[in-house]
């Protein structure tokens, strides 16, 4: 009597295949990254059409992706009109009331890990070009350099959850930076709270990470009110 046939195994070792990034998805990332680099001016409507458009895609991924960003607080809505919100004082107090609370305790935990040379590695090589770009007046270099440095301590945060809060907050005030890292003055402010902290987490202190990354949020609020303020000023005096 013939045997029954065997059952087939599953070939061993076989990957989940990638799947890519949806067109919504796309479109939702290069929108945020130019709202973060200030390359969209406060107050100016964003039109559906003209971005579809532009990016060679259909209205529907950008109606979607402009939906992700007023939900995220990073656009205003006002039904199918979209703008970059004008940012009040009191809309500053309240975005770094909550980076008070969340970045100086993932230095924290950063710090308390200990991490290796290697590690901080693109931590320092991000610092050094910040500071190249500092003594050659490279406002928009050193901004660059900036992100790069933030996304270097970023990618340490062993609670993603906790990481993916802070670049949520931290998005809400960065396009600001393309007005403020421009004055040497306040680079200076930043490199040297900067050092502070890459000092610290090579020393694997974490109570210091958290220390340094507090007084280095409290400067930049104090030069984002100072920002606004003069923004709002210059606006008022125009209309």
């Amino acid at each position: 009597m013939p045997n029954p046939a065997k059952p087939r195994r599953m070939i061993a070792k076989l990957k989940v295949l990638p799947r890519p990034d949806s067109l919504s998805d796309r479109v939702y990332a290069t929108l945020r990254d130019n709202l973060r680099a200030g390359r969209v001016p406060v107050g100016q409507p964003l039109a559906e059409a003209a971005l579809a458009a532009q990016l060679g895609v259909s209205r529907t991924p950008v109606r979607e992706a402009l939906a992700r960003l007023a939900a995220d607080g990073l656009l205003d809505s006002d039904g199918r009109s979209f703008a970059v919100p004008v940012l009040s004082d009191s809309d500053v107090e309240d975005i770094y009331a909550l980076r008070f609370l969340l970045e100086p305790e993932a230095l924290r935990e950063i710090g308390a890990a200990r991490p290796s040379r290697k590690t901080l590695a693109p931590l320092r090589r991000a610092l050094e070009d910040m500071a190249a770009a500092h003594a050659a007046g490279d406002g928009a270099e050193f901004m660059e350099a900036n992100y790069r440095y933030r996304s270097a301590w970023m990618a340490l945060i062993p609670n993603r959850r906790l990481a993916r809060a802070i670049e949520l907050y931290a998005d809400h005030v960065r396009y600001l930076r393309a007005f403020t890292l421009g004055d040497a003055a306040v680079r200076t402010v930043v490199l040297r709270g900067l050092r502070r902290l890459q000092a610290a987490l090579g020393a694997g202190d974490g109570e210091g990470a958290a220390a340094a990354m507090e007084a280095h949020l409290r400067e930049a609020k104090r030069i984002l009110i100072e920002v606004t303020g003069e923004r709002t000023q210059a606006a008022e005096a125009a209309s």
